[in-house]
C-alpha cells in the first residue's frame, strides 16, 4: 500500500522514512515522485493548520493516503518566533544558515537562561475523503550562538538537547531519529497507520 509523505525536504523524507519503513512496509512515496503537484500557500497561524492544509491537499489532488508535517523552533523569550516562520526566518528564499544566523543575532542581547526552546512538529494523516488524525511532538533544549556539529538541518547546529549535551546536528541519525520530535509525533501516529496497513 502506498503513502505519500507529502514533503519534497529531502531531511525531511529521509527522517520520517527511516523512523517508520522497519515498523511499517508502506511503499513510501514523496511528492519528489510528483513533480507536476504544486503544493498549497501554508498560510496557517499554526503548526496544526499548516499539516492540515499541507495533508488535505495532497490527499485530494493525488488521491493517496497523505502524512503531512510541519515543524519548526519555537522560541518563548523571541515571543514564540521562529514558529511557523521557522523556514523562512531570514526572508522568504533564506538558505538554512541565513536562518541560523538571524536567529543567533537576536538570541545574543538575551540572558544565557532565557536561551530555551523547543522543536515542535504537528503532523496530520489524510485520506482523499479528508483528514483522519491529527498529533503534536516536541523536543526540549537549550539554544547556543556558535554551531556545533555538521549533521542534521535546519536549526540543528544551534539546538542542544537536554541531558545529551550535544546539539542535534552533533548527533548520529540513529540517536536523533529516537528522541526528536518528529519521532514522538511519529509515535503518536503509529497506532492509525498500523491499522491502515491492516485493514487497507
Amino acid at each position: 500500500m502506498q503513502i505519500v509523505i507529502a514533503s519534497s525536504n529531502l531531511h525531511k523524507i529521509r527522517e520520517i522514512r527511516s523512523i517508520l519503513k522497519p515498523r511499517l512496509p508502506f511503499d513510501y512515496l514523496s511528492l519528489l515522485d510528483f513533480p507536476s503537484y504544486q503544493p498549497p500557500e501554508e498560510t496557517g497561524s499554526t503548526f496544526e493548520e499548516n499539516a492540515f492544509i499541507k495533508a488535505t491537499h495532497a490527499a485530494s489532488a493525488l488521491k493517496r493516503w497523505v502524512i503531512a508535517d510541519d515543524s519548526g523552533l519555537v522560541v518563548p523569550a523571541l515571543k514564540d518566533r521562529p514558529g511557523v516562520h521557522s523556514r523562512r526566518f531570514a526572508g522568504e528564499h533564506a538558505s538554512d544558515k541565513e536562518n541560523r544566523q538571524k536567529l543567533v543575532q537576536e538570541l545574543d542581547p538575551i540572558s544565557e537562561s532565557e536561551r530555551i526552546g523547543y522543536y515542535t512538529c504537528a503532523l496530520a494523516l489524510a485520506s482523499p475523503e479528508g483528514i483522519q488524525k491529527q498529533v503534536q511532538g516536541l523536543c526540549e533544549g537549550s539554544l547556543i550562538l556558535a554551531p556545533r556539529g555538521s549533521q542534521g538541518f535546519g536549526y540543528d547546529p544551534l539546538f542542544l538537547k537536554y541531558d545529551y549535551n550535544k546539539t542535534f546536528a552533533e548527533m548520529d541519525e540513529e540517536t536523533k531519529n529516537k528522541i526528536s520530535h518528529r519521532r514522538k509525533a511519529l509515535d503518536k501516529l503509529f497506532p492509525f497507520l498500523e491499522e491502515l496497513l491492516r485493514t487497507g
